[in-house]
């Protein structure tokens, strides 16, 4: 994945957050450091945190270094990078707020998924669609583009959620500040290697969660 977005976006810089992975991540990205050092950098973490705690940390990251545009992706290739184009357009362009790659704006865009995961994901957009209100097809995709300034708009430190419902909590709080959100239709592929972080646990965060922070939203005791 580095190699490919260093050869195909050649003013993009790259962050890889990694906590503590046993695959050997970290060392990888010091060998390509090497030959990237202005553009590829690594924040390592002790012990195992969370995908959304990763997230706020390398947001939190490019917000100090004043990055106009920031991006989040799977590096399994689940994400196309050439895709980020259509991401960087929707907001440098379109006027988008937060672009996000919708699996779903155009039917469902999704390869190499079991039904069961198919059902699950789709479920729960329409499941958050109905309880929150937010107009978005794809409320868990995790392929996306913000603004820097929508992200310095949102507390980072009031994000509770850390399993897949982060990219849930993260939408529903730009849309409540009435960010102008773009869906931009994309192919997901799964991974062909590796294994999915999906749990129990990680569901019932994103259905008990989802309708906690509705509540508290209406109650006005939201923190944003």
């Amino acid at each position: 994945m580095i190699d490919a977005l260093t050869a195909a976006y050649e003013h993009a810089h790259i962050l890889v957050v990694d906590d503590n992975s046993p695959d050997g991540t970290a060392q990888l990205v010091h060998l390509r450091q090497q030959q990237q050092p202005e553009r590829l950098f690594l924040e390592q973490r002790t012990g195992k945190l969370g995908l959304g705690t990763a997230y706020i940390h390398g947001f939190k990251w490019a917000i100090a270094r004043d990055y106009e545009f920031v991006f989040e992706m799977d590096a399994d290739f689940s994400h196309n990078p050439a895709d980020l184009l259509l991401l960087y357009e929707a907001c440098a362009v379109r006027g988008a707020d937060l672009s996000i790659g919708s699996r779903y704006i155009k039917g469902v865009n999704v390869v190499n998924w079991p039904l069961s995961r198919v059902l699950l994901s789709y479920g729960a957009s329409i499941y958050v669609r109905a309880i929150t209100g937010m107009p978005v097809k794809d409320a868990t995709a995790g392929f996306i583009c913000y603004k820097a300034s929508l992200l310095r708009r949102i507390n980072l430190d009031s994000i509770k959620f850390v399993g897949y419902a982060f990219q849930i909590e993260l939408k529903f709080k730009a849309w409540l500040l009435n960010a102008k959100i773009i869906e931009v239709p994309v192919i997901f592929t799964d991974r062909t290697r590796g294994k999915s972080k999906m749990s129990g646990n990680i569901i019932s965060e994103a259905v008990i969660g989802v309708l906690s922070m509705k509540f508290k939203s209406v109650l006005g005791k939201l923190e944003i």
